[in-house]
């Protein structure tokens, strides 16, 4: 499997021989994964298809590959899928700002019942995994989150506002997985992804979504005043991330930042940004937040430095520029993008 990774010699190239299995495994980050390991590994994805960057990729017909379409609150299938599994990477969730307003019942159900399932059949397994990565959040810091280190306290807003939904279930898994490795010593690992973007994102990303429309001269939405901070994680890092948390030995029973402290911008900074690189005459217009927003989120990464040897590489204007050339090779083959982020009707 040929990839266009920054990393030419990956922490993956240490994973060789053995059984992956990878729920959400079609999703973005899952099949970034899943393409990088494939050639020395049987993967199994795990996945409904809500969201689907596997079709029509180089990576869906690899004989190395099985795809399950399954459920992770179905236990008995999952358990079965699962099954002579050497590493779990559980990415399934149900995330984005627009499916967590929408369907807050169904987001906390998939996001705590499912992490509960993956983690007790992988403890049910007859043989030891050799380790299980559980993604949780940056949400978890809350609306405020300056240089935010692992240790720091995680904090949600007013019960009843939908959009805490997603942190609180995340931060619940995460609580799950660190109780099963002190009760039970399953070696797991639990990582916390900052605005992770590039290509093979389909979903709702504000990337994305930002470039297909500059792309096409539409009128780019902002929820809120555009001044909202983030720190920008390009795929490749993100991906390289996992593969550090998968192999060091150090990372077992820990909880690791994902980001890139130094790729920092506003929402709006980040629009024109785009516009400004494509050459777009796209206008970039101001909406009321659709609900409670996170106004500052930037991590502080010296841990995963420090005991896993990670460090995002990827500066934000080259990860703009790969990502931008991926959508305008594969716009054709991109899902409509969400009715919000276009005009009312």
């Amino acid at each position: 499997m040929v990839t266009d990774s920054v990393y030419p010699v990956s922490r993956a190239s240490l994973i060789s021989g053995n059984r992956i299995f990878i729920t959400g495994g079609a999703g973005f980050i899952g099949t970034q994964v899943a393409q990088r390991l494939v050639d020395h590994n049987q993967v199994v994805l795990y996945d409904s298809f809500q969201r689907d960057s596997l079709s029509g990729s180089a990576l869906e017909h690899h004989p190395k590959l099985e795809v399950i379409r399954g459920d992770i609150l179905d236990y008995d299938a999952l358990y079965e899928a699962m099954r002579g599994a050497d590493y779990v990477i559980h990415a399934a969730a149900i995330a984005g700002i627009d499916s967590t307003v929408r369907a807050p019942v169904e987001t906390m159900t998939v996001n705590m019942i499912g992490t509960a399932n993956v983690l007790k059949a992988a403890q049910s397994l007859q043989r030891p995994l050799k380790r299980l990565i559980e993604f949780s959040t940056s949400e978890v810091f809350g609306s405020k989150a300056f240089k935010v280190a692992e240790s720091s306290l995680t904090t949600t807003g007013a019960v009843g506002e939908a959009r805490w939904t997603y942190a609180v279930s995340k931060l619940a898994g995460e609580h799950l997985a660190h109780a099963y490795y002190t009760q039970y010593a399953l070696p797991t690992v639990t990582l916390r992804p900052f605005n992770v973007y590039g290509p093979g994102q389909t979903g709702e990303g504000a990337m994305t979504i930002f470039i297909r429309q500059a792309l096409r001269g539409e009128d780019i939405f902002i929820f809120g005043d555009g001044t909202q901070i983030r720190a920008w994680c390009y795929v490749d890092d993100m991906v390289e991330g996992v593969f550090a948390a998968l192999t060091h030995p150090h990372a077992v029973g820990e909880s690791f930042n994902i980001g890139n402290a130094r790729a920092v911008m506003t929402i709006y900074g980040l629009a024109e940004s785009i516009c400004r690189v494509i050459g777009s005459r796209s206008k970039i217009i101001f909406r009321s937040a659709l609900s409670a927003d996170i106004e500052l989120r930037v991590p502080d990464t010296n841990k995963s430095k420090r005991l896993i040897d990670f460090e995002a590489q990827v500066d934000l204007a080259e990860g703009i520029k790969r990502t931008v050339a991926w959508i305008q090779q594969h716009s054709e083959g991109l899902p409509p993008i969400p009715a919000m982020f276009k005009h009312k009707p």
